[in-house]
């Protein structure tokens, strides 16, 4: 049986989860989706699409897809599901988790990557984030939980934007990607989004597309080393600037060389950190240029679990350089940087 993809889908209260979920499982697709509702006593699905006194946990849908509620623990509704296709009981094509609005996606992720069991099922495909443009700020400001589902993106769908001006929803989005740069973003209306852009994104394939947007890094350079942006700067993207009242506590940084890393070395110092910082370190993934291969070194992690793989082999007349980003909260950036430049050859 070929792996099933899942989907996390988190995003705070009202940013319209609920929304995109219905669309998705009423939409006739020909897809056939399980969506698990990682239930925490807030409105879910069912009880507009389904009206059911049964305490039958999966309910099969009239286009095909089945909605699952958990109280309990993820991997068993996840190994329930599997077990249940592979007798040829339920029928489905993938998974979507919804988180609960104050869920931090990361052990969810976890989970794909811990065990075994459901390693060999499922394949985790991306984690979405709905941020809801009207109250966002509030949001991002007030509670971690929302700060740490943007780190987690792989992909942020932006809802409400008729509800804000065309200059606070470029606000939101710079502040989004200096939290994390390598989620592409999406305005959404209604939770109106193209399946395309939902499923099959491979946010967690350990590929060799390493997703920074490059105006993002521009940007940084020019902030780090030509001058310091003071109050009064009227660099083109600081013009319009709320975003410098919001110090989140969610940042990225990028870690560049042309040098090639000691591999001993780097996994030395990548195990320190991941130790110390494990649990504050939310996504970190990178291309890495490395001693003794011919070939491009994919990497990634997530909180305290890391993984690579050999990649393509570097083309003719590229020059190998590894770049890596690491998103998380109050990271030491120049313990970071420092340590991953001690780890070159």
């Amino acid at each position: 049986m070929s792996l099933i993809p899942a989907t996390i889908l988190t995003g705070f209260l009202g940013s319209g989860k609920t929304t995109l979920l219905k669309r998705v499982l009423s939409e006739a697709h020909g897809q056939k989706i399980a969506i698990i509702e990682n239930e925490f006593g807030e409105e879910n699905i069912d009880n507009d699409i389904l009206v059911t006194d049964s305490k039958e946990q999966i309910i099969q849908m009239s286009n095909g897809c089945i909605c699952c509620t958990i109280r309990e623990d993820l991997r068993e509704a996840l190994q329930l599901l599997a077990a249940k296709k592979r007798q040829g009981l339920l029928d489905f094509d993938r998974v979507v988790i919804e988180t609960t609005g104050v869920a931090d996606p990361g052990p969810v992720a976890q989970t794909f990557f811990m065990d075994d069991e459901i390693a060999e099922s499922y394949l985790l495909d991306s984690i979405l984030t709905l941020v809801d443009a009207k109250h966002a700020n509030q949001q991002l400001d007030d509670r971690q939980e929302a700060r740490r589902q943007v780190g987690f993106a792989d992909q942020i769908f932006i809802s409400k934007t008729d509800l804000v001006s065309a200059a606070e929803t470029e606000d939101l989005m710079h502040r989004l990607k200096h939290m994390n740069p390598r989620a592409p973003q999406k305005a959404v209306h209604f939770g109106e989004v193209a399946l395309s852009d939902v499923f099959d994104l491979r946010g967690f394939n350990l590929n060799a597309k390493l997703d920074i947007d490059p105006d993002f890094l521009k940007e940084e350079e020019h902030a780090h080393h030509d001058h310091e942006h003071g109050e009064h700067c009227d660099h083109p993207s600081h013009q319009h600037g709320h975003h410098h009242a919001h110090d989140d506590d969610v940042k990225s940084f990028v870690f560049r060389s042309e040098r090639a890393f000691d591999p001993a070395k780097l996994e030395d110092f990548l195990g320190a950190v991941v130790n110390i910082y494990g649990p504050r370190m939310l996504r970190y993934k990178g291309v890495l240029y490395m001693q003794g291969t011919d070939r491009k070194v994919i990497f990634q992690g997530v909180h305290q679990l890391m993984g690579s793989d050999l990649g393509p082999a570097w083309a003719p007349g590229e020059k190998p350089c590894s770049k890596m980003v690491f998103i998380g909260i109050d990271l030491p950036q120049d313990i970071f940087l420092q340590g991953m430049a001690q780890s070159l050859v």
